[in-house]
């Protein structure tokens, strides 16, 4: 009998910053282990240089990232949906894990916070990951 792998859909406004770290970490931590996702309600052009920055520090790479459009398939896609301030543009479907994490917005911060923020989607992303890993 195959499994089938876990999904995950990371959600923030812009998709430029929380939502790309999460999905790195996930990416990193997971190791083929979950399929994953990131989409942003109003996405920006490009990653957030800074976040891109602290993600380097750890060795993981989301550079060459490009933020997406949230659409409604992407969160049928998914197992859980992690939003990210981005409120009422997320849509809901039934049976779907949601989680809200409040995290201070990386954009227009310097590097010391954007660690910060980064370290504490760290601890998230692990917890979230033994959470569907163990399901």
């Amino acid at each position: 009998m195959i499994e089938k792998k876990p999904s995950v859909l990371f959600v923030c406004v812009h998709n430029a910053g929380r939502s790309q770290m999460a999905a790195g970490f996930m990416r990193e931590l997971g190791q083929g282990r979950v399929d994953v996702l990131s989409a942003g309600s109003a996405p920006k052009d490009s990653i957030n240089p800074v976040a891109v920055e602290a993600m380097a520090e750890l060795g993981i790479d989301i550079a060459n990232n490009t933020p997406k459009v949230l659409t409604p398939e992407a969160v049928q896609a998914s197992d859980a949906v992690v939003t990210m301030g981005c409120g009422d543009a997320c849509p809901f479907y039934p049976g779907k894990r949601y989680e809200d994490w409040v995290l201070e917005d990386p954009a227009g911060q310097g590097i010391e916070a954007v660690r910060r923020i980064r370290d504490d989607i760290k601890v998230r992303v692990e917890t979230l990951l033994g959470e569907l890993l163990n399901a």
